[in-house]
C-alpha cells in the first residue's frame, strides 16, 4: 500500500511530483496534508527509506524521466544538488553559479524569441544537455587520471615517511616535514639521494594532481547540470504541445542557490507565473534547529498581464528567531507582538515525541568554528540543535557545563532522534547505509508544511490557514508508516495514477 493512496481532505487535493526527493522530507509534509506525491531518487539508501516509509517512488536518474511521463501532475517540488555552489576555495563556488545562470539565461531567451514554437525550444536543451554530456565525460576522465595519481602520491608518501624514520627522525618530525612539504628544497638540510627522488616524485605528482583538480573545477561536475532539470520540467509543461501548465512550483536549496533561483523566477514569470523568493530560518516555523533554507515558489496565473501580476506573498514566521547569547533559555509557552510562539529547544522537541530525557547536556558539534578546526561549537540542551549535517553521529552529547560525554548510548543522538531535530517523526523508518547523510539532506518536513500550504491553499483565512497548519503538524507527530512499498523504475510507468498510461 502506498501514501498516495491515503484519503484525507484538504481544500484541494493536489498531485505533486517531487525531483531529487530524497528519503522524504516534502513527500512526507505532502502527505499529511492530503497530497499525493510521487517522488523521483536515485540513491539506493534514501530509496530504502522512501520504500519502508511507504512513500510513492521512481528510482533512478532525474534525467531519464521527463515531464511529460507524468501529465497528471499539478505540482513540482524539488531540491536540486547543491555542493558546486557551496565548495570553498579558488572561487569554484561562484564559478558554477555563473555558468547555470548562463544557461538559464539561454533556455530564458529560447523561450522568449520562440514563443510556443517547441522544436526550437527543445533544440535549445538538446544542445544545451549535449554541451553538459560532453563535459561529465571528460571530467570523468579526469577524475579516474586523479584518483590514479593519488594512489600513486600515497604510495610515495608512504616510502618517504620509511626512509625519514631509519634516518633516525621521530614521527612527530616526519609528520610536520610531511606537512609542510612543497618542493623539493625543502629537503636541502638532507644528503640521501633517495630522499631527495622520493620528494621530487612527490612534488611532481602533487602538481599533476593540482592541476587536475584546476581542469576539473573549469568542467564542473554533474550536479551543476542536474539544477537546470526542474526549470526545463516546467518550460516542457508550459510550452510542449499537448501538455498542460503546473500549477504550482516548489524549489528549495541552500542560501548560495538564490541567485539560480533569481534567474528561474524570470522564467517563470515568461511562462505566466506569479513567484517568491524567501530566505527562511528554519526555527521560526517551528523546527528545532537553526538552519537556513533558500524557497522559490510559483503560482500559474497567466489571467492576469505580466505587468500586473504581484509577487507571491511570503510565507508568514510562526516562531521567534534564535539568538545566540540573547539570554534566552526554553521558556514556557508565550507569544510575542507579533503572535510569534517561541522557538523550540532540542530538550522540548525530543520530549514531545516521547523520547526518555536526559540529563541536562550540551551537543558538541563535530565541526570547528570561526575556521578553527579545534574550536567545536556548542549548543545546550534548552536552545535549538544547530543545523543538522551528515556528520550529526559525530556529535558528542556531553554532560551541560562540561566535556564528560553522557553514558553511551545517551552519548550520541539516534537516528530517530536526529529526526526528530529535522521534524520528521519519531517513527519515521529510516533505512539503508549512511542514515546520518540522508537525515542531514533531507527537507525538514514541518518547513515544507508551511510552504506547501502557503503556495497551494493562499485562499483560506489566516484563522483557517493557523488551524490547518496545527492540525497537520499534529498528524506530522503522530504518522506512522503504513506499510512498505516497492520503488519504481520505468517498468512502473504503465498504469501509474500520474502517467494515464
Amino acid at each position: 500500500m502506498s501514501h498516495i493512496e491515503k484519503k484525507h481532505s484538504p481544500p484541494a487535493r493536489f498531485r505533486i511530483v517531487d525531483l531529487f526527493a530524497g528519503p522524504g522530507g516534502l513527500d512526507v509534509a505532502a502527505d499529511v496534508l492530503g497530497y499525493q506525491v510521487t517522488g523521483i531518487e536515485w540513491d539506493k539508501d534514501a530509496c530504502a527509506t522512501r520504500e519502508a516509509a511507504g512513500l510513492d517512488t521512481f528510482q533512478g536518474d532525474v534525467r531519464h524521466y521527463r515531464a511529460a511521463f507524468f501529465p497528471h501532475a499539478q505540482v513540482l517540488t524539488g531540491g536540486p544538488p547543491c555542493q558546486t555552489f557551496t565548495v570553498a576555495g579558488n572561487g569554484a563556488g561562484r564559478r558554477a553559479l555563473e555558468k547555470v545562470v548562463r544557461y538559464i539565461k539561454r533556455l530564458h531567451d529560447a523561450v522568449r524569441e520562440n514563443g510556443d514554437d517547441w522544436e526550437n525550444i527543445f533544440r535549445t536543451w538538446r544542445k544545451i544537455s549535449e554541451e553538459l554530456r560532453v563535459k561529465e565525460i571528460e571530467a570523468e576522465e579526469l577524475r579516474a587520471e586523479k584518483r590514479k595519481l593519488e594512489e600513486s602520491r600515497t604510495t610515495e608518501r608512504k616510502a618517504l615517511k620509511r626512509k625519514l624514520a631509519q634516518l633516525g627522525n621521530s614521527p612527530a618530525d616526519i609528520k610536520s616535514l610531511l606537512k609542510t612539504l612543497d618542493a623539493p628544497q625543502d629537503l636541502d638540510g638532507f644528503s640521501d639521494d633517495e630522499i631527495k627522488h622520493l620528494a621530487k616524485r612527490l612534488g611532481d605528482l602533487s602538481n599533476q594532481i593540482d592541476k587536475l583538480k584546476g581542469r576539473l573545477e573549469e568542467l564542473g561536475d554533474e550536479r551543476t547540470g542536474l539544477v537546470l532539470q526542474p526549470l526545463w520540467w516546467v518550460i516542457e509543461r508550459s510550452k510542449r504541445p499537448g501538455s498542460e501548465p503546473y500549477e504550482a512550483v516548489v524549489l528549495e536549496q541552500v542560501p548560495a542557490v538564490m541567485p539560480v533561483w533569481a534567474e528561474y523566477a524570470e522564467v517563470l514569470k515568461t511562462l505566466g507565473y506569479r513567484t517568491g523568493r524567501q530566505l527562511m530560518h528554519t526555527e521560526e516555523f517551528g523546527v528545532p534547529q537553526t538552519r537556513r533554507r533558500a524557497v522559490l515558489m510559483a503560482r500559474l496565473d497567466q489571467g492576469t498581464p505580466a505587468n500586473e501580476r504581484r509577487p507571491l506573498p511570503a510565507v508568514p514566521e510562526t516562531h521567534d528567531r534564535y539568538r545566540p547569547g540573547g539570554g534566552f533559555r526554553d521558556p514556557l509557552p508565550r507569544t510575542d507582538k507579533n503572535g510569534h510562539e517561541a522557538w523550540v529547544s532540542m530538550e522540548k522537541a525530543l520530549a514531545a515525541a516521547g523520547i526518555p530525557a536526559r540529563p541536562p547536556f550540551t551537543v558538541v558539534s563535530n565541526y570547528g568554528t570561526g575556521g578553527v578546526p579545534e574550536a567545536r561549537g556548542r549548543r545546550d540542551h534548552d536552545v535549538p540543535s544547530a543545523t543538522i549535517t551528515g556528520k550529526v553521529s559525530r556529535n558528542r552529547v556531553v554532560h551541560k557545563g562540561t566535556d564528560t560525554d553522557l553514558d553511551a548510548p545517551l552519548d550520541r543522538f539516534s537516528a530517530a532522534e536526529a529526526g526528530v531535530l529535522q521534524t520528521f517523526p519519531v517513527a519515521y523508518p529510516w533505512s539503508g547505509k549512511d542514515v546520518p547523510q540522508q537525515i542531514g539532506n533531507a527537507v525538514p518536513p514541518r518547513l515544507a508544511l508551511h510552504v506547501l500550504r502557503k503556495v497551494l491553499e493562499p485562499e483560506l483565512s489566516e484563522e483557517v490557514a493557523r488551524e490547518r497548519l496545527r492540525e497537520a503538524t499534529a498528524r506530522l507527530q503522530a504518522w506512522e508508516p503504513v506499510g512498505p512499498v516497492e520503488a519504481r523504475t520505468h517498468d512502473g510507468l504503465k498504469g501509474h495514477p500520474l502517467t494515464g498510461r
